[in-house]
């Protein structure tokens, strides 16, 4: 009987954590975690500028790779439109320096190994593969004005083409290529 209520506790948890995603006009803390180098990452680093956070499972992972890459091969656009892309994963810092040596990757990646951001954006859930339940972070994508506030967010990224899931959301509100 008492695992049962152990059981319980933990599928609460989990759901607590999937029920409270962050939602439009909710805000991202200064203070987003450390980059690959071990540099605090904040938003205030970044004046003027609006935010997509990334969250991803693991680096290294084909889908993951293929999301950060395509990131990476759209950044400049992302600039043109006034974003700063930031990818945040609960990989390690030498975990992230090595992805984004690899793949050449020009942005930041925040490690998050505590799962502080994780779970405060409401991306930590229970998954299933394989027939295997486990607890991990929840591909999402969200899009932040100027002072971290969530605009928009995307919870089904499609990892080749999440830039362009991106343009497409945001393509009415920004003429990047002014005439």
């Amino acid at each position: 009987m008492e695992a049962h209520r152990c059981s319980h506790a933990i599928i609460s948890s989990i759901t607590h954590y999937k029920l409270k995603i962050m939602n439009i006009g909710d805000k991202f803390p200064d203070l987003l975690g450390h980059d690959a180098e071990g540099k605090e990452v904040r938003l205030s680093d970044y004046p003027g500028k609006r935010f997509i956070i990334y969250f991803y499972p693991k680096d290294n992972t084909p889908g993951c790779t293929a999301e950060a890459c395509n990131f990476r091969d759209n950044l400049s656009t992302f600039e043109k439109m006034g974003y700063q892309v930031i990818g945040v994963s609960k990989d390690s810092e030498d975990s992230h320096r090595k992805f984004s040596d690899k793949y050449s990757l020009n942005f930041p990646i925040v490690a998050d190994t505590d799962l502080t951001l994780i779970k405060a954006a409401g991306v930590w859930a229970l998954k299933k593969m394989a027939g295997r339940e486990y607890m991990g972070v929840v591909r999402t994508t969200f899009v932040t004005d100027c002072n971290g506030v969530v605009t928009d967010k995307v919870e089904k990224v499609k990892t080749k083409t999440a830039s362009e899931q991106l343009f497409e959301l945001l393509d009415d509100r920004f003429d990047i290529n002014p005439a």
